[in-house]
């Protein structure tokens, strides 16, 4: 058996980034792992003959394609299903790993039983270059969770006995934030850890689903954010005596979509994409 599943849903990803993202996962410093690539646009030829090449030179590679398109959060439950390994890498299509990626991952959870889900940062490029930040220890990433997702989905890996145990799976009504309600479940049952350090490159083009669909995915992270509030109280108590105060001005449409959002010198765009920062003389 793998160590690890790395999966991987595809969907009309444009063929180089394919390559590229493909790439990064088998040139990663460690070896024992299965790569299970699945398409979900089973029309489209071009793309599934990219990912039969490589599987051909490597078998590691595992290629399926469903008979139609059955949408991100089935496809995903689809790879669990499937997956072998006792750890679980999720990989978006157009994104690249660091080298070293699993290798360190699969250290700290070796070495840290009681941690269910590691993840780490994101160095954002294309239209936009910076490093997405987040949290490293569970007490605190659990008290921002409470405000948004901080857990970087496409650099996560997670214990995959914690899915099995607790009989948690991705859900499809929570599309396109299922990872956000994701860590919202996986609150409750364990531990989450943030290396400190940059894990995957995150391709930001202005296609990104998060950009395309963003105000269904704001209307989803609402619904989530208010479950965890509401069951986690304490944990947004301190979130709002701690964090929030260092928040200037919020601006909201229709005072539920998240706009812009000042804090200290920088300003965020959807209250999360840092686009630019304040001088002050």
């Amino acid at each position: 058996m793998p160590r690890v599943s790395v999966l991987m849903p595809i969907y009309n990803t444009n063929p180089q980034h394919l390559r590229v993202a493909i790439e990064s996962v088998l040139k990663q410093s460690f070896k024992d792992f299965e790569f299970l690539i699945l398409n979900d646009s089973p029309l489209n030829k071009e793309i599934e003959k990219i990912v039969k090449d490589y599987a051909n030179k490597d078998k590691r590679i595992k290629y399926y394609k469903n008979a139609k398109n059955i949408g991100i959060s089935g496809s995903r439950n689809k790879l669990l299903k499937m997956a072998k390994g006792e750890y679980i890498a999720i990989f978006d299509h157009d994104d690249i790993c660091v080298q070293d990626r699993f290798e360190r991952q699969v250290k700290y959870l070796d070495e840290h039983p009681y941690i269910g889900v590691v993840s780490g940062w994101l160095e954002y490029f294309g239209s936009e270059n910076f490093i997405h930040k987040t949290p490293e220890f569970d007490d605190k990433i659990k008290i921002f969770l409470t405000d948004n997702c901080y857990i970087a989905h496409t650099a996560a890996m997670i214990r995959k006995s914690v899915l099995i145990d607790n009989n948690i799976e991705y859900e499809e009504y929570y599309t396109p934030a299922e990872d956000y309600r994701l860590w919202a479940r996986l609150m409750d049952v364990t531990n989450f850890y943030n290396i400190q350090d940059v894990l995957v490159k995150y391709r930001w083009d202005g296609n990104n689903t998060s950009v395309s669909n963003d105000k269904k995915m704001e209307n989803k992270a609402e619904q989530i954010r208010i479950f965890i509030r509401d069951k986690h109280m304490f944990l947004y108590s301190l979130y709002k005596k701690y964090y929030d105060k260092k928040t200037i001005f919020k601006i909201r449409l229709f005072g539920i979509i998240p706009l812009l959002k000042l804090k200290k010198n920088t300003v965020y765009l959807f209250e999360i994409i840092p686009i630019f920062k304040i001088r002050y003389k």
